[in-house]
């Protein structure tokens, strides 16, 4: 019983994590623009030498593909919606 306890514990922890960094990239308000920007940035990167290197490119590729998840996660949400739904699991 206790472990089933600590269990729900972490869980419960690991959502109001989720939830904080949710709220916080929200505060950002153009966190839905930020895979373009990725790609911007990381397209005048590979014009540089210091650009041309694979492991870079496999970093920036997943960069660009964990904020394009992110945005595609929440667009359907307003800012707002987004900022209420955090606010609620953070007290839950």
């Amino acid at each position: 019983m206790k472990t089933e306890n600590e269990s729900n514990a972490n869980e419960n922890q690991i959502i109001e994590s989720i939830a904080r960094l949710v709220s916080d990239i929200g505060f950002d308000g153009e966190y839905k623009n930020h895979p373009e920007y990725l790609t911007e940035i990381f397209e005048h990167l590979l014009e540089t030498e210091s650009g041309d290197s694979r492991s870079l490119r496999i970093k920036m590729l997943s960069c660009i593909r964990t904020s394009k998840m992110l945005a595609k996660a929440l667009e359907p949400f307003s800012d707002e919606e987004v900022q209420k739904a955090c606010v609620k699991m953070i007290k839950a």
